[in-house]
């Protein structure tokens, strides 16, 4: 369990409160308790007694706030984080998505809250309530937090209670809770020790019962505060007990504090007192820590001492390895501190310490305390390069970027190409071009060697946002050059430069180039020995195997290559394996394997989703597809609107994907028959994207113009202009041909067999099939299934007349099939609609899967697979899995 979501145990010498206890038990009918008081009044040692006497029914979780979480994205993520230590699946879509969040965006907290609530809503047990107690919440407060605070807890569902410790009142508007008894709130008037409860303290200590008026006075001096009565005792110790108790604490809180403090630090030996000063600067601390600070090796028996006399030390895990000091005590500590060359040399020692540990954000926020960005900017730049390039998981690194100021990311040439790469990767094309900028003051470079290299990464960058921008001529002249120039050693670079090439390749039909680009990359990738890069090196063949129509062997390429990543850990989130993943159920979906496509493409996207790739367009398209071509043109939709929701959320640029998703919206809109609608938006395409102009598409679908021109065509018959649908498609094919682009070339020809058949032109339209089938012998199926859905008596006789091969044996086999799934589409109400993650999850189960093996194939967790089996039984009416699987079976949802 993390430090922070420990419950810190009941103090030593805690003084029962049940006065209180009762009164925040009766706060557990409504949705907030607020203990607010100024420091040492005994709220995390309430909070920690209440939370012992809840009820058996409740569940608590605490969550330790720091200065670190000031930031409302950083509090919210280690709000869930609080809550999966008991419900370890819950809200992960809402974690994921705000884990996508940048410093420099403005993040939509209130939509991101309306979403996270649905989920918390879907995944609480209803059954058990939870307590979750925020402690210093002080430490975050700020306008912005409390606004989205107030407004989760307005839209809370029931069952679900926050207590809240503040030594300062929320900006909460509380006067409708108030009246509607939504909130319990405790006062420093409440926590005030009264004189019971005083003599009890005394009596722990070791003091005889008081008469009546010697405890008024000590309540009325101290005003019942805890700490300052505790320490007060504590340094009255070795001083005229008796004569203080007569006396009893006086001054000013701040004094008092103060007073008692340095009387505590005044009475340690030496050791002891050289130990608290330099283990101050620490916000958190263990034995090998606190070694390292003091360049000593007694640091574990100090702790024990501390620890045996109650020198306010507070244990942060259940193994008593890390410890934090007392708010207050730290705060005198600091106050405290030593001449400034000593600080900045304490901060050094334990940004080495923690960088050795692996622990980087800690090592990078000490080394910046230490005046050292440079090693801030080492510590990210020396591990983080290669990683970055070849994971491609731009989350953690951007991530990392929210914690450096803008003077350190700017600070050496290898941070600006660093993170510039990653904000590339991220299609955050604005931000990596005024990052980029700042290289410019590092030119010329002390030696030639190092202007050749410096031109040569900034060529590469350049060419990846041009590449980005839709400039394909700058993106290939750039990344052309910074082959020339990079070194050898530069795998990441050189591997992305030749990615980017072959991708303008693609879009320029010049599938030879491409294919060389792709042989370079492979061989690049095989000579560095990282599995990652050789992935990569093969995502991109298998894209343009699939673009030549060899289907089969692009799933092939693909499934080699997630063998390559099979030692990776499960846990860890690779943008790599998500893409493979993705475009494994891309080709299976060619092939005609509609349900295990579904699953492919729903785990490839959940795990894209996580390393923030948006590469992910490219599942959301195929599921489009594959939507539409069963009938359910609803759900297609709803795949259209998730996927830019997401690129919304990112604030990915509108050319990387709103002509692609435009484009799947006519092709629906075409087969819903809203023509109109479908013109519109196809004319203002066409306007764009062409067989003249292709240069200005998306790297995530770079034979966009391609697309466009079949749907033009479409367009075109549905509105009566045969003759004119009729010759694009046959410009088209002439294109394709020409470049090897024998998918668009199979597609085009299909579409024309179709044409032809409804015009009666019978012989065309045979020969356009016959072409058809040639093209598709590298394993292409999906082209076909409109002529299977429009004609089927007349593909069962021509196909019948084929010789016999896998594909036409497939298709014939799909003829019955294709009738029982039209059918199926019109006996299926709309409310029972299965979602495309719901059919996969479905799939599996036929297939005999075990909910834990679900959730491992489809990078979901426990809880959501269960969530889904219960909305499949729901919308299928059926009580059991077997049920479930018998009634989609006869609606020809499942074969």
């Amino acid at each position: 369990m993390s430090e922070r979501f420990y419950q810190p145990p009941i103090p030593a010498g805690y003084i029962s409160r049940p006065r209180l206890c009762e009164q925040l038990n009766a706060g557990l009918q409504g949705r907030l308790l607020l203990v607010c008081a100024p420091a040492g009044f005994g709220k995390s040692a309430l909070a920690s007694a209440f939370c012992e006497q809840l009820p058996q029914s409740w569940r608590s979780v605490w969550l330790t706030l720091t200065t670190r979480y000031s930031d409302p994205g950083r509090f919210f993520e280690a709000f869930l984080n609080a809550l999966h230590s008991i419900y370890p699946d819950i809200a992960e879509q809402a974690l994921a998505v705000l884990k996508t969040r940048q410093s420099h965006q403005a993040f939509p907290y209130e939509a991101w809250i309306n979403d996270l609530l649905d989920e918390i809503n879907d995944d609480l047990d209803g059954q058990t309530p939870v307590l979750m107690v925020l402690d210093d919440y002080h430490l975050v407060q700020s306008e912005v937090l409390d606004r989205n605070l107030q407004y989760f807890l307005n839209h809370a569902p029931a069952g679900f209670v926050l207590l809240v410790n503040s030594r300062q009142r929320p900006s909460w508007h509380l006067a409708r809770w108030r009246l509607l008894e939504q909130i319990v709130e405790v006062t420093e008037q409440d926590l005030r020790l009264n004189s019971s409860e005083l003599q009890t303290l005394l009596a722990e200590q070791g003091h005889e019962q008081l008469d009546t008026a010697l405890l008024q006075n000590i309540l009325s001096r101290s005003e019942g505060w805890v700490a300052g009565l505790r320490l007060w005792l504590l340094a009255i110790k070795k001083t005229d007990h008796e004569h203080a108790l007569l006396t009893g604490p006086h001054g000013a809180q701040g004094l008092i504090r103060e007073y008692l403090l340095e009387e505590i630090i005044t009475q340690q030996v030496e050791p002891i007192k050289a130990f608290l000063a330099a283990t101050a600067v620490l916000e958190r601390f263990n034995a090998g820590l606190c070694d390292a600070v003091r360049e000593a090796h007694d640091s574990a028996e100090i702790i024990e001492y501390l620890l045996a006399h109650q020198v306010f030390l507070v244990p942060l895990d259940e193994h008593g390895e890390w410890y934090r000091y007392h708010h207050l005590f730290a705060d005198l500590l600091k106050a405290q501190q030593g001449a400034p060359e000593q600080m900045l040399s304490l901060h050094a020692r334990a940004s080495a310490w923690f960088a050795e540990c692996g622990l980087l954000n800690e090592a990078i926020e000490h080394a910046l305390l230490a005046e050292q960005p440079e090693v801030a900017a080492d510590l990210v730049q020396g591990t983080a390069e290669e990683l970055l390039l070849a994971e491609q998981n731009i989350s953690t690194l951007l991530r990392w970027k929210m914690d450096l100021p803008d003077y350190v990311l700017a600070s050496t040439p290898r941070l600006i190409i660093l993170y510039c790469w990653a904000l590339g990767l991220a299609c955050q094309l604005d931000a990596a071009d005024q990052l980029l900028a700042q290289l410019a003051k590092f030119l010329p470079a002390a030696t030639p060697l190092e202007q050749r290299s410096l031109l040569a990464q900034w060529q590469a960058l350049q060419g990846l946002l041009a590449r980005g921008r839709g400039e394909a001529e700058r993106a290939w002249q750039y990344c052309h050059d910074a082959l020339a120039e990079l070194p050898m050693e530069r795998h990441g670079q050189r591997q992305l430069c030749l990615s980017v090439l072959a991708n303008v390749a693609v879009l320029q039909g010049d599938m030879g180039a491409a294919r060389q680009f792709n042989r370079d990359s492979v061989e690049l990738a095989q000579r560095a020995g990282c599995p990652l890069y050789q992935a990569l090196a093969q995502y991109d063949r298998a894209r343009v195997l699939q673009i030549r129509g060899e289907i089969y062997r692009a799933l092939e390429v693909v499934k080699e290559a997630l063998l390559l990543l099979a030692p990776m850990p499960r846990e860890r989130v690779y943008a790599v394996r998500a893409r493979l993943t993705m475009y494994e159920g891309y080709l299976l979906g060619v092939r005609g394997n509609m349900q295990e496509a579904r699953i492919k493409l729903c785990a490839g996207i959940s795990e894209a989703q996580a390393c923030r790739d948006a590469s992910l367009l490219i599942g959301f398209r195929m599921q489009v597809v594959l939507e539409g071509s069963a009938g359910r043109i609803a759900e297609a939709f709803a795949q259209l609107a998730e996927a830019e929701r997401i690129m919304h959320t990112w604030d990915v640029p509108p050319i990387y994907y709103l002509a692609m998703l435009t484009l799947s919206k006519c092709e629906l809109w075409l087969q819903q028959g809203q023509v109109e609608l479908a013109q519109v938006w196809l004319e203002r395409l066409s306007a764009t994207y062409s067989l003249k102009k292709m240069d200005k598409a998306s790297e995530f679908h770079p034979q966009l113009a391609l697309y466009v021109e079949l749907q033009m065509a479409q367009l075109e018959h549905s509105t009566g202009l045969s003759e004119q649908a009729e010759r694009r498609l046959q410009a088209l094919i002439d294109y394709t041909q020409q470049r090897e682009c024998a998918l668009i070339e199979l597609t085009a020809r299909v579409y024309l067999c179709d044409m032809l058949k409804q015009k009666g032109a019978e012989v065309r339209a045979v020969e356009q099939l016959r072409l058809g089938l040639q093209l598709a012998e590298g394993g292409a199926f999906l082209p076909f299934q409109p002529l299977l859905n429009k004609h089927p008596q007349w593909m069962l006789e021509q196909l019948s007349l084929c010789n016999q091969d896998a594909l036409r044996d497939e298709l014939l086999a799909a003829l019955p099939r294709a009738q029982k799934n039209l059918a199926a589409v019109s006996d299926v109400a709309p409310a029972e609609t299965l979602s495309a993650r719901e059919l996969a999850v479905l799939q599996l189960i036929a297939q005999g899967c075990s909910n834990q093996e679900i959730s491992d194939k489809l990078f979901i967790s426990l809880h959501t697979v269960k969530t889904h089996a219960r909305n499949i039984n729901l919308k299928l009416d059926v009580e059991r899995r077997t049920q479930a699987v018998a009634r989609a079976q006869a609606l020809g949802v499942l074969v």
